[in-house]
């Protein structure tokens, strides 16, 4: 696959991610034995069973419905993809994929994060996710940072604003 192949099915299977909100069809974009791995809070899934589990009961239903997705810088290599955007939503609903175990709080969310994937046989090996969860505990109110090298949404605005 081409650079612009390879931009083409992510962004399709974002957009069954967090538009059509298609379970079965973000996982045609995906090999036999893909996986997620959501590096912060170690959630995610290892093959087409644990991931069809992951999207449809912890991840795709568990999206605030102000969700939005803001790109800031793509990197495309001969088969993988690196994605840096800010990842917005106003936390109104239990988010067990980003915030196990936390009650909603309706509070406003932005922060930092970087997608990297990896492409075999025309579809996506793996996904690597990363962001600032202590940023993101700060901005629902559950880390005060006071002393410590923490911040909240200014993460998002120095990286939106350089």
């Amino acid at each position: 696959m081409d650079a612009r192949e390879l931009e083409k099915l992510w962004e399709e299977h974002t957009g069954h991610e967090f538009a059509t909100r298609d379970v079965e069809a973000t996982l045609e974009t995906m090999v036999e034995d893909a996986y997620v791995n959501h590096v912060p809070v170690l959630t995610g899934g290892v093959g087409k069973a644990e991931l069809r589990e992951f999207y449809s009961k912890r991840f795709i239903p568990a999206m605030p419905p102000d969700t939005t997705l803001e790109p800031v810088s793509r990197t495309v290599g001969a088969d993988q993809l690196v994605d840096e955007m800010i990842f917005s939503f106003t936390h109104t609903c239990e988010m067990p994929w980003m915030l196990p175990g936390v009650a909603p709080t309706n509070r406003r969310v932005e922060v930092p994060l970087v997608a990297i994937v990896k492409f075999r046989d025309g579809k996506l090996a793996h996904e690597h996710i990363y962001w600032d969860q202590a940023s993101v505990l700060k901005q629902i109110g559950l880390l005060e940072g006071v002393g410590l090298p923490v911040h909240g949404v200014e993460t998002a605005r120095k990286v939106r604003e350089g």
